[in-house]
């Protein structure tokens, strides 16, 4: 699993517990989930169409940071499907996991687009192959 994105967690992040509110962390997964999205099909039109049940294991306090990791499950026609697990930084504690995120790929009528990728690909690679 790749570690993409850190988040503090401030005091407008806590719940009445004074833990960090679900709604809060599901928010910072669904963009995460959007941006991996977006930069592996190359295409800005990408929405959340399914997000399984969740696990929370662990809770995160003011002050703590947390990692949100995002993994390839599947590549679909027009989807791509990820699996994500979101650990306090500095105990490698986990926080929640989200066993299935399923993405799909637009066009600009908001119809799913087929995106003919086959395996997990990086930008550094791209770039690359641009320059060859």
């Amino acid at each position: 699993m790749r570690f993409h994105t850190r988040k503090w967690v401030k005091p407008e992040d806590l719940n009445a517990n004074k833990t960090l509110f679900g709604g809060r962390l599901l928010a910072w997964i669904d963009e995460e989930a959007a941006l991996y999205s977006i930069i592996q099909l190359e295409n800005k039109n990408v929405v959340t169409k399914f997000m399984s049940e969740i696990n929370f294991m662990n809770s995160a306090q003011d002050g703590d940071i947390v990692e949100i990791g995002m993994e390839v499950v599947k590549f679909g026609t027009s989807s791509l499907t990820l699996r994500c697990e979101v650990r306090n930084k500095m105990t490698m504690q986990p926080i929640i996991t989200v066993d299935k995120i399923v993405m799909v790929s637009l066009d600009v009528n908001g119809k799913p687009l087929a995106h003919g990728k086959t395996e997990v690909e990086y930008v550094k690679d791209r770039l690359a192959e641009q320059n060859d």
